[in-house]
């Protein structure tokens, strides 16, 4: 490492996914780089209180006693100034949620490093753990890359394949693998990287896909998709935004979230299940399991959430919502 003097580091990431991250790479490696600032998201109102809660990164950091940098906009003049009076020679990233500018990337003599959850050029963006779950992928992985000034497009600097081999994970679970691999790599390919023993490689940017942002309305579901396509979506928009629907109950418009489901598989069978009925019609099966008709199969649920109540398995909903089985859900 350079001439045994730490490298000044400025951290940028918010949820678990990148705290996860940080707080391996400074376990490990807190000898050869020095924390000097750790930017992230401002406090956010959390819950039915809305009570303002620091982020997963702020929390680290302020247990490990790290300078904390809330900016609104950190492209504006005032934190462009800052950062380049802070000095960094390395920038690290992972899931921060706003763009970077170039007169940032150009501070550090390092770079600016991104760890992102998606083996690059594929799922560019915002959102690669939920595409990877909606798509049914069977593999993806983490990139670091050095980061230019477009998104997720700078050269890949190290990556690492990793095989799905649960079809039910979830997001929260995809996430904390991605993030522990993402660490690895991190803490293996750093000091190669600063000694320039690693080239950065150009990305194929011909092969190159895409994630969009989430919105909170991407979690309504359609029950004309197929049973997979929902089972799926449950699992990769949870536990934001969530899957909702819809339904009547006499003059009341009733907001249910579905927080788990199944398919009909060889292992849950059943000879009746979804036949004659509606799209978006709730029924029972001939084991009492709680069942949306959707455009392909049928769609057993789990755990549900009415808005404004507490999460409940299918049977326990059943016992006070009786005059859920025949409503279209919507």
């Amino acid at each position: 490492m350079e001439n045994d003097y730490k490298i000044k580091t400025v951290l940028i990431g918010t949820p678990e996914f990148a705290e996860n991250i940080f707080r391996k790479f400074y376990n490990a490696l807190k000898n050869q780089f020095e924390i000097v600032g750790v930017i992230t998201a401002s406090d956010k109102p959390v819950g039915r209180k809305q009570i303002l809660t620091p982020s997963p990164v702020k929390k680290w950091a302020t247990e490990n006693d790290l300078p904390i940098f809330q900016p609104d906009k950190i492209k504006s003049p005032k934190w462009i100034e800052k950062i380049k009076t802070i000095g960094p020679r390395l920038i690290i990233l992972a899931a921060y949620g706003q763009i970077i500018p170039k007169e940032i990337l150009e501070i550090p003599q390092y770079g600016a490093l991104n760890i992102h959850p998606s083996l690059l050029p594929k799922y560019r963006g915002p959102s690669p753990i939920q595409t990877t779950i909606l798509n049914g992928d069977k593999e993806t992985g983490v990139t670091i890359i050095l980061m230019d000034e477009e998104m997720d497009h700078g050269p890949i600097i190290q990556n690492s394949k990793f095989k799905i081999q649960n079809s039910k994970i979830t997001h929260i679970e995809l996430s904390k693998q991605l993030s522990d691999l993402g660490a690895e790599l991190l803490i293996k390919a750093l000091p190669d990287y600063i000694q320039k023993k690693i080239q950065p490689q150009e990305q194929n940017h011909r092969q190159a896909s895409f994630c969009p942002i989430i919105k909170k309305e991407d979690g309504k579901i359609d029950w004309s998709k197929s049973a997979d396509e929902i089972e799926r979506m449950i699992r990769a928009l949870n536990p934001w935004p969530g899957t909702y629907c819809e339904y009547k109950n006499q003059n009341e418009n009733l907001k249910l979230k579905i927080l788990e489901a199944d398919t009909v598989n060889k292992k849950n069978p059943s000879t009746t299940i979804g036949a004659g009925y509606k799209i978006g019609e709730a029924f029972l099966d001939e084991n009492k399991n709680l069942c949306v008709q959707t455009g392909n199969g049928a769609l057993i649920l789990k755990t549900i959430q009415l808005e404004g109540k507490k999460p409940a398995t299918a049977k326990e909903f059943l016992n006070g919502h009786k005059e859920i089985v025949g409503a279209i859900l919507q």
